[in-house]
């Protein structure tokens, strides 16, 4: 696999010596020569100019890129470089890094960016899922902010203890991907029972979070029971269309100040 790399600095040159590693095709493109050298990155090809220029990204063929990586401490340029990758060379994925927090609302499809990598939200997901029980907690968004996966640690008095995965009536749009319990991940099936402890892991749309997470919340008793909606076989098992709606968010939509932080 071919991967264009823009901004060789320590995230970048970390991707690349990863890839490397992998035997994968890598070239990085920064404005500082010097950082060839002091990179250590073996077996990397590298160009030097200014990746926002046509004209540098005509000279490191990033049509023929299988991957473009946008990887510099400046949002403005991954954006830009996500943007000329897809829309001027037809590059079937590109990754940027989001740096503040406050400009990830821009990394979607309309700027060309396919996933968006955002470290500080990343952290703290991370952070909130190894702290929080009993509440719902967004690990990672897919497709460019369409899905995402979350988990949710099963308190100790849960009102879910008990129940059976197929008892319960999950969302439409929330699929029950995998079961984590005594550290060993487990496939879910309707007869697995749910426990305390357990972490369970969905993927779902963006607007499900809300349902799933009233789900998980309501009082003892108010669950709606019906048919497993996990990534397994049960082709026969069909939603049922009484789902509450979802809570109106703000996911999907640019904050009232839609000036660009960077």
């Amino acid at each position: 696999m071919k991967v264009v790399i823009v901004g060789a600095g320590s995230v970048g040159s970390s991707i690349a010596r990863e890839l490397l590693a992998h035997k994968h095709d890598i070239l990085l493109i920064d404005l500082k020569p010097e950082v060839i050298g002091r990179s250590g990155l073996r077996g990397a090809h590298w160009l030097v100019g200014d990746a926002c220029e046509l004209s540098t990204l005509q000279g490191a063929k990033v049509e023929d890129a299988d991957v473009v990586v946008s990887a510099t401490g400046d949002d403005k340029v991954n954006l830009v470089v996500s943007l000329l990758a897809k829309t001027e060379f037809g590059v079937g994925r590109t990754v940027g890094r989001v740096n503040n927090p406050k400009n990830d609302w821009m990394f979607n499809d309309s700027w060309g960016v396919d996933v968006a990598v955002n470290t500080p939200q990343l952290m703290t997901a991370l952070v909130e899922e190894a702290v929080e029980i009993g509440d719902l907690v967004r690990l990672l968004t897919l497709q460019t902010g369409v899905a995402s996966l979350v988990e949710f640690t099963v308190p100790h008095d849960s009102h879910v203890i008990g129940m059976t995965v197929g008892d319960i009536h999950w969302p439409e749009d929330a699929t029950l991907v995998a079961i984590l319990r005594d550290q060993a991940p487990i496939t879910p099936s309707r007869d697995d029972v749910i426990d305390g402890g357990d972490e369970l892991f969905f993927v779902t749309t963006i607007a499900a979070e809300d349902r799933l997470r009233e789900l998980l919340s309501s009082a003892p008793g108010s669950i709606n029971t019906g048919s497993l909606n996990t990534g397994g076989t049960d082709a026969g098992d069909q939603p049922a269309n009484n789902a509450q709606p979802a809570t109106a968010g703000s996911h999907g939509h640019a904050p009232d100040d839609d000036g660009f932080d960077g």
